[in-house]
């Protein structure tokens, strides 16, 4: 799959003020400050797509970008981070549980984790939560470029382990660089391929 054209849609502030769901959509989200923008922009081709900045809790809205006319790629606000207020959060939380449990042409979630870190909890609490709701997801670990090989097979093996003290299984993981275009093939292969079964059914 090759990305051909990638258009701003809309912001929304709610699950009611979201597009009509009618086509496939993936959602992106992560910790502030994960390379998320920078990551949409690689996968786009189309630099400035998804607004990047050094200041974490950029993105404030869920905001839409229509692909290839037939998809949605769904930026969602990031957390850990934002300077914003403890009330102001909570309901940004709320705003993206209630679109992640309740958008059901939502075909599967990116959680984009910096693979610099061991595991957080408040990644690992995230995951479960997923879990719990049947929310299909997979992991994007980012970043990879700013790691020796040695820190990146530690950390990567550290956070399988971890995953497996709950999980039968591991959930699809891919190790990305936005920087160094590591690993965005094999995330076009994995969204073709769920838009492919969907065609199917």
């Amino acid at each position: 799959m090759s990305i051909t054209s990638a258009t701003f849609v809309k912001s929304a502030v709610s699950l009611k003020t979201c597009p009509t769901a009618n086509i496939p959509e993936f959602a992106f989200f992560g910790r502030s400050n994960v390379g998320k923008s920078s990551l949409i922009n690689q996968l786009t081709g189309i630099k400035g797509l998804a607004k990047t900045s050094s200041t974490p809790g950029k993105t404030q809205h869920l905001n839409f970008f229509l692909i290839n006319e037939s998809w949605h790629l769904v930026d969602l606000p990031g957390y850990g981070y934002a300077k914003v207020a403890k009330s102001k959060r909570k309901d940004w939380e709320n705003v993206i549980k209630n679109y992640l449990i309740k958008r059901n042409n939502l075909l599967c979630l990116f959680l984009l984790i910096d693979l610099r870190h061991l595991p957080l909890d408040v990644d690992l609490q995230f995951i479960d939560w997923l879990g719990k709701n049947g929310i299909p997801f997979c992991i994007v670990f980012t970043k990879r470029d700013k790691l020796s090989k040695k820190i990146y097979e530690n950390n990567l093996s550290e956070y399988k382990k971890k995953l497996l003290e709950d999980w039968e299984s591991l959930p699809p993981i891919f190790v990305t660089s936005a920087n160094k275009n590591i690993g965005i093939d094999e995330l076009y292969a994995y969204i073709e391929q769920l838009i492919m079964v969907v065609g199917d059914e």
